[in-house]
């Protein structure tokens, strides 16, 4: 069986999109992780997957495989890229898109100007919501990484986000701590890892170490957390940028219980055919 597919990236974090309301197939967590072999495979960081709703109040459902085969809650340079896709597909004439996913549901606004802004919804930031174990819920937290205390803020965007605060982004330590952290026994469910250089009040610089991914090029949602850690703890103001290696995000955030709003490109890159 053959199936259709998109290659597309949101800031070079990069996405192998399915259509399975047009089409028909069961995909399981195997099938990503084979297609997710940038040697072997198509490669990709993360598997998007377009469903119909099984909620009347949305148009679409949206599901996300990492390139490892694991299923994940929320994916927001995916958002634009699906936002993009049902677009360009025809599979909606719609301009706002209400989405379901893993985490609840999102809203996709496709711009005239081509970026696309997704309100990511409110942060949790209860340690039990994120899941983080901590006593009581504050604005940062320290965790002992092998004998070494580490102070980060921990975030939910619908999917688990520690952020630590670093002074040289180009050295600062993803690929040492990012894996250690991402599997600290205080994330029950794994967590990605933010590494944020505040330039000013409006603008900083952001490496992710993505779960199940490794470092990428951008992450959406890491941006969204790494803002809201930034806002909360006073160290910059809304809205803001964020450079990461793959391009630039505006975020939005007006405080606690507020959505956060990011907006950004969706690129096409090429359309294929896989068999199932």
């Amino acid at each position: 069986m053959l199936l259709r597919f998109t290659k597309m990236h949101g800031l070079g974090n990069d996405f192998m999109v399915l259509d399975l309301v047009s089409q028909h197939a069961h995909i399981l967590p195997k099938h990503a992780k084979q297609w997710g072999d940038r040697h072997t495979g198509i490669g990709f960081d993360q598997l998007l997957i377009v469903e119909a709703p099984s909620n009347p109040d949305v148009d679409f459902r949206y599901r996300i495989f990492n390139a490892d085969g694991s299923e994940v809650e929320q994916c927001g340079n995916g958002a634009r890229c699906f936002a993009r896709f049902v677009l360009d597909k025809r599979l909606t004439a719609k301009r706002l898109i209400r989405v379901e996913t893993k985490s609840g549901i999102i809203e996709l606004d496709i711009r005239n100007d081509g970026q696309i802004s997704v309100n990511m919804g409110a942060p949790r930031l209860v340690p039990a919501e994120i899941p983080f174990e901590a006593p009581s819920q504050a604005l940062s937290y320290q965790v002992d990484v092998d004998g070494t205390l580490v102070e980060l803020a921990a975030v939910s965007m619908g999917n688990p986000h520690a952020v630590l605060r670093v002074s040289d982004i180009n050295n600062a330590p993803v690929h040492e701590l990012g894996p250690k952290i991402e599997h600290h026994p205080r994330f029950p469910a794994r967590v990605n890892v933010g590494f944020l250089q505040v330039i000013d009040r409006s603008r900083a610089q952001l490496r992710v170490w993505e779960r199940g991914a490794g470092e990428t090029q951008a992450c959406g949602t890491g941006a969204c957390a790494a803002a809201v850690a930034a806002i909360s703890q006073g160290w910059m103001d809304s809205p803001l940028l964020i450079d990461l290696p793959g391009g630039r995000l505006s975020i939005e955030w007006a405080g606690p219980g507020q959505p956060v709003m990011m907006t950004g490109p969706a690129v096409r890159v090429y359309e294929g055919q896989v068999r199932l």
